[in-house]
């Protein structure tokens, strides 16, 4: 009779929407609805006992990402809450429990490292880069993770770096609106951002650049430092060494590190007393381009010319050594 009143009561509950029961009979408290939490919320004064806003602009939630979802959702340890106002400090919302991937991938991060192992409350965890109650997808224009938007994010805390690349060449076709402007996220990756002082990511940066710079990074593997740098050997000069970083500028602007009046000094970096025929070296050789040097372009034309003919001449030669000393065996033979 007991199991009976029990099935029934539950049913009850479920089906006018109430709390479940549980195994001692009692009935489980039905988490707070989004209602009740921005009862207090939705004020736009809320905030903790030390003066900490805590107030959630609901139309801006309403239409993120996270819209359609419950507060509890993300808040799990108000699940169960049966009385209001809830304590000033609560548990730190677990993103991994729905992206379960990317925090994977972010707890490996230098990011991640900062927070968890050095104990830097400053560097960013998931929050500060997509925003808490108004998140929304990359595609959105008015997310803060939009391509256009990445060095605006990054810059909150990278803010001397930020200055930097707002004088690039990179930042400037972004204003002009090229979709394939490169960002912060386009060189470091976004969850997996790693140190960039360290020689696995001066050497992976020629990759990066070759991205978007194809045929000149082709250009750069054929020279001395190219070579040097696939065999994996972080001395020789890479990409940002010559082009520096974050302030990348044209060649033809007087600023640029590749500027012809700056180049003596950005090679005497690593090469002392270099003089101004020393850096008439081409960094970017491509044999195939006249225009670039005639002298180069003729130089591989001989060259395509010169080795088969070799190989083809001495081939030829052996074959027709092999063809003799074949017929003079057999001659040799018949005369026994």
């Amino acid at each position: 009779m007991r199991t009976l009143l029990r099935v029934l009561v539950t049913t009850a509950c479920l089906l006018l929407g109430g709390a479940a029961v549980t195994d001692a009979g009692q009935a489980a408290p039905k988490p707070p609805a989004n209602d009740d939490c921005l009862a207090c919320h939705a004020d736009p004064t809320a905030a903790r006992a030390n003066g900490t806003l805590v107030a959630v602009a609901v139309p801006a939630f309403e239409t993120s990402k996270h819209g359609p979802m419950a507060c509890v959702d993300c808040h799990a340890d108000l699940a169960a809450l049966t009385e209001f106002p809830h304590a000033d400090t609560l548990k730190k919302v677990n993103c991994a429990s729905c992206h379960d991937a990317v925090g994977a991938t972010y707890h490996d991060s230098i990011h991640a490292r900062a927070r968890e192992k050095s104990g830097l409350n400053v560097a960013p965890a998931c929050a500060d880069c997509h925003g808490r109650h108004d998140i929304r997808g990359k595609l959105d224009p008015k997310s803060r993770v939009t391509h256009a938007q990445i060095p605006t994010t990054c810059g909150t805390c990278h803010e001397g770096i930020k200055r930097r690349y707002d004088t690039s060449a990179h930042a400037a076709a972004l204003k002009k609106g090229n979709p394939g402007a490169p960002v912060c996220a386009d060189c470091h990756t976004a969850h997996a951002i790693q140190r960039a002082d360290t020689e696995r990511s001066r050497l992976n940066a020629t990759a990066e650049c070759g991205s978007c710079h194809a045929s000149v990074v082709e250009s750069f593997t054929r020279t001395f430092h190219g070579k040097v740098t696939q065999l994996g050997s972080g001395r020789a000069a890479a990409c940002a060494d010559c082009h520096g970083a974050h302030d990348i500028l044209p060649a033809s602007n007087a600023a640029s590190m590749v500027s012809p009046k700056n180049l003596q000094t950005t090679c005497g970096k690593c090469h002392q007393g270099v003089n101004a025929r020393f850096v008439q070296y081409d960094p970017h050789p491509n044999p195939r381009d006249y225009t670039r040097s005639a002298a180069l372009w003729w130089a591989n034309r001989f060259y395509w010319a010169l080795i088969p003919g070799c190989f083809g001449f001495f081939g030829l030669h052996s074959l027709l050594w092999f063809w003799r000393s074949r017929r003079d065996a057999r001659a040799r033979e018949d005369a026994r």
